[in-house]
């Protein structure tokens, strides 16, 4: 059984000039903002430590409906400015439509995590309750949306390492843990100031809610490795940049592949002039070719030219037309004598940017809904290309906040990761520098060096250690060429899979039940007694 915590709470701390009954709204919102002021482009990933430790404080103890309320208003803090970027070229309604549907998801844990502060230990609990709302909201609906994720936050962070041991969840788990771990510990102290007892087991808890997930980032240390152990690959990642802003950067099809096979072409000319190295293969973003060049000669003729003058096997991001319909976000593997020999089509499509579910009650928040007149279609197959005797996993811009869509491409032989992307719809936000640091951390995760060309940047070559080492500026054109190493072991993450994400649901779901269960007890002892 697990024993329900006695120990006395501390005063309530006071603001001056603020009223009291506004203390706990005000701190749940700044809870919220610590949380997205730890994400990237920021490097302040720590501040998701006291983020959390003020959350702890704002829901311990609390009763249900207001626990739901805070955490709303938490969630919002933290969405709102976050997923800002949603708005970029569509207006507003969009993006607080999301931030809402997403803060509504973290109210629900947050009243799961209410209900375990009971127990004791209960930030072993909370932060299992915290990791399970996380896999639920990357799951549903349409396929969910991962995006917040705390362990994306964590691309610079002493935590890290922890990603190669338990892959995201547990480095989400770890990092919650340590911060409602610090406001125990500070409980703890106050009620010690206030009854001068000393309840040695909730002491025990709450060091070891802080000191455990700090000694196994440490621990795990071992587990992030960058040698090549299968020898290196000279990589180019080419961003041609796109014509101007915005969603009507498509209109401009012709463009952007002509940029494309522009820098790609002149690549090969500072390679012949000894400037830059010969890579191996080459790599082009997302949508570097929208024109579709199994239907449109023209744009077949300008990629064959640009891969013939670099004369290395290149990845062409492209739109493949799929009936008369439909349509395939498509990688093909392009060689510089047969032409495409090879695809791999995105599996994780964007609802409402690459399909649109519910486009009635869509078009109600926003007519530009109408702009997606075709939708893609997923693919069903995992990518990895055989570039020059290198396997390379594929993983398409959305997809590297997929946990099991970077995964696949390893456990089938990936030997590093490419995450071609396309960020010109979201401008000079921060959407590419979140999810750069989504490569940073799927890097330690799995044990590879990922390279990421994005159409308008940032592109980067990142090591197996999540270090950047090559990274362009924001809509300039630019060609990467570096030397990546290639590995094939897998880190414990990548063997045990969704494992460590089942394990710490089961515990969430183990401390919910208890209180339940307990609940339920407490109002029967009334009866009993009559």
């Amino acid at each position: 059984m697990t024993p329900v915590d006695d120990s006395p709470p501390p005063a309530a701390p006071r603001a001056a000039g603020l009223p009291r009954r506004l203390l706990r709204p005000a701190a749940a919102v700044l809870s919220g903002l610590l949380l997205y002021a730890s994400f990237p482009p920021r490097t302040v990933w720590w501040l998701v430590l006291p983020g959390f430790a003020l959350l702890g404080w704002v829901l311990h103890g609390r009763r249900l409906r207001a626990a739901f309320g805070l955490g709303l208003l938490s969630g919002l803090g933290f969405m709102l400015p976050l997923l800002h970027w949603t708005g970029e070229d569509v207006g507003p309604v969009p993006w607080l439509a999301l931030a809402a549907a997403e803060g509504l998801f973290i109210a629900v844990g947050c009243l799961g995590i209410a209900a375990v502060t009971r127990l004791a230990y209960w930030p072993v609990w909370a932060a299992a309750v915290w990791t399970l709302d996380e896999a639920v909201r990357a799951r549903i609906p349409f396929g969910g949306f991962p995006w917040g994720k705390i362990a994306f936050g964590q691309s610079e962070s002493a935590f890290l390492p922890l990603a190669a041991l338990g892959g995201t969840p547990l480095l989400s788990f770890a990092v919650v843990l340590c911060g409602f771990g610090l406001y125990e510990a500070v409980r703890q102290i106050m009620a010690y100031r206030s009854t001068g007892k000393v309840p040695r087991a909730a002491v025990a808890g709450a060091a070891a809610s802080v000191l455990v997930p700090v000694a196994g980032a440490l621990a795990a240390l071992p587990l992030v490795d960058d040698s090549a152990e299968n020898g290196t690959a000279t990589v180019a990642a080419i961003q041609g940049n796109v014509p101007r802003l915005g969603l009507d950067f498509n209109a401009q099809r012709r463009a952007v592949l002509d940029n494309h096979a522009r820098r790609t072409t002149q690549l090969a000319e500072e390679v012949k002039a000894g400037k830059e190295k010969q890579p191996d293969f080459v790599l082009w973003p997302e949508n570097s070719s929208d024109l579709d060049p199994y239907l449109n000669a023209d744009a077949r003729q300008v990629i064959d030219d640009a891969v013939k003058a670099i004369g290395a096997p290149t990845v062409v991001g492209s739109v493949v037309e799929k009936g008369s319909d439909s349509l395939r976000n498509t990688l093909i593997e392009w060689d510089p004598d047969q032409g495409p020999v090879d695809t791999y089509d995105k599996r994780h499509i964007q609802p409402f940017g690459e399909y649109m579910p519910m486009r009635t009650v869509a078009r109600f928040f926003s007519e530009d809904v109408d702009r997606v007149q075709r939708e893609f279609v997923p693919g069903t197959e995992v990518g990895v290309f055989d570039l020059a005797g290198t396997k390379v996993g594929l993983v398409t811009c959305y997809e590297a906040a997929f946990d099991d869509a970077v995964r696949d491409t390893v456990t089938h032989g990936g030997q590093m990761i490419a995450v071609p992307s396309n960020n010109a719809t979201f401008g000079r936000s921060e959407m590419t520098y979140q999810q750069l640091a989504m490569s940073q951390v799927r890097a330690v995760e799995h044990g590879r060096a990922v390279v990421v060309p994005v159409t308008s940047g940032v592109s980067a070559v990142i090591r197996p250690d999540g270090t950047i080492v090559e990274k362009s500026g924001m809509f300039t054109p630019d060609a990467l060429v570096d030397e990546v190493p290639l590995r094939s072991s897998l880190t414990p993450a990548t063997r045990m899979g969704p494992l460590p994400e089942g394990v710490i649901a089961l515990l969430a779901l183990a401390g919910l039940g208890w209180v339940s269960v307990s609940a339920l007890r407490a109002r029967k002892v009334p009866s009993a007694g009559k």
